[in-house]
């Protein structure tokens, strides 16, 4: 960790290109012989990107910065105080510290803080940093965490985790045991020193892959950011054998949407043709499978059982996109000509035989606009067209 980055000087050039092109002030002469200029160029960078995602930190001066992809890699703000509702207690120890967004917001819940961070150089900068952001109840210690765990030989309230892939495992399907640290084979050592664990992987993990290496789960949260899915967040229990329950909510700028069920239980969905509104359910609910329990949940019925959008007479509150229906049509050349063709239109296809892009060129579509379509499957087996105006 380098100083004299702190300088005023540097610091002012800092916060006076914060919305400049960094590529282009590559091109640019170092005016500060002490400091490297790569080590500047990566501060404006990584600020830059803490902008939206890290507001806490970057409206604190002197707050150091690491590389801008630890800055990508970490938890936002809003999930990470959405994580910390989730914990309560005396002590908490985070085995994967990173830049220590998630423990600055489990130190507002916890009244002591351990974070643990394998990388020397960062564990110094988020020491610097909390003492910036006035936080006096987060210990850091650099070293590995299994190490450090065993020889603090002290009993938390929780372990959190955050689990990072190894560089050997390609593709899009991985478990947890190719991550490190290795959680499946070590969770009987981590339930030595908690009874309660968080363990927070990435949207890519299979719900049933983790399952299926995990015991003792008692909660999946499913955690969305403007309908994106972001991060999933699997609550354990110490010797928790029961139904394991299902938290969907994705967070907005406005508000919170949440769905929970307990998963296991089975329900049968009831299907209709397209009634006065659809309403398509959002990232979260999406990555949990809940589909017949929303039917069970909702006063509404599946278009199809792969389509997975609903419907009904009557509006109702929904975790999710809200359309009315203005128009509804069987998929074909004479109905798409007089219809949709050469119009502008927001296209969204669900258990469908074309893609989006196939059938915007194939009817001249232009994408935008305040039309909403949707191409699907109904009850019939029927290849329909939905076109709707948006609500919500």
């Amino acid at each position: 960790m380098d100083k004299s980055i702190l300088s005023e000087e540097i610091q002012e050039f800092i916060a006076s290109n914060i919305n400049a092109d960094v590529s282009k002030l590559a091109l640019l002469k170092n005016k500060f012989s002490n400091v490297d200029w790569t080590t500047i160029l990566n501060q404006i960078a990584a600020k830059q990107k803490a902008k939206t995602k890290l507001p806490t930190w970057f409206h604190t001066s002197n707050i150091y910065y690491p590389s801008k992809i630890s800055v990508e890699q970490t938890s936002s703000e809003k999930t990470a105080e959405y994580k910390s509702q989730l914990v309560s207690g005396d002590k908490l120890i985070d085995l994967t510290g990173g830049f220590g967004v998630d423990d600055f917001y489990f130190s507002k819940k916890v009244n002591q803080v351990t974070h643990c961070e394998i990388n020397p150089e960062l564990s110094k900068i988020v020491a610097h940093n909390f003492k910036l952001l006035q936080i006096q109840n987060i210990e850091c210690l650099a070293g590995d965490s299994t190490e450090i765990l065993a020889n603090l030989n002290r009993k938390f309230d929780w372990i959190y985790i955050d689990p990072s892939r190894r560089n050997d495992v390609k593709g899009k399907v991985f478990m947890l045991k190719d991550c490190l640290p290795n959680v499946p084979e070590l969770l009987d050592f981590y339930f030595e020193s908690a009874n309660n664990i968080i363990i927070k992987t990435a949207p890519i993990l299979d719900i049933t892959a983790g399952l299926s290496e995990l015991k003792s789960v008692k909660v999946i949260h499913i955690v969305a950011l403007e309908n994106e899915v972001k991060e999933l967040l699997w609550i354990l229990e110490k010797d928790y054998y029961k139904n394991i329950q299902i938290v969907s909510c994705n967070l907005t700028k406005d508000t919170t949407e949440t769905f929970t069920f307990e998963l296991g239980n089975s329900f049968i969905s009831n299907y209709s043709l397209p009634k006065k509104y659809v309403y398509e359910p959002n990232a979260a609910i999406m990555k949990s499978g809940g589909f017949d329990e929303i039917t069970a949940n909702f006063n509404v019925e599946k278009l199809h059982q792969h389509s997975h959008l609903f419907t009904s007479d009557m509006l109702i509150d929904f975790p999710g996109r809200v359309f009315e229906i203005e128009n509804s049509f069987e998929y074909n050349k004479q109905n798409m000509k007089s219809f949709l063709e050469n119009k502008k239109a927001n296209i969204t296809t669900r258990n469908f035989p074309e893609t989006v892009e196939n059938i915007r060129k194939k009817w001249k579509i232009k994408d935008g606009g305040t039309m909403y379509c949707f191409f699907t499957t109904d009850a019939n087996n029927n290849k329909i067209v939905l076109l709707c105006a948006k609500l919500k």
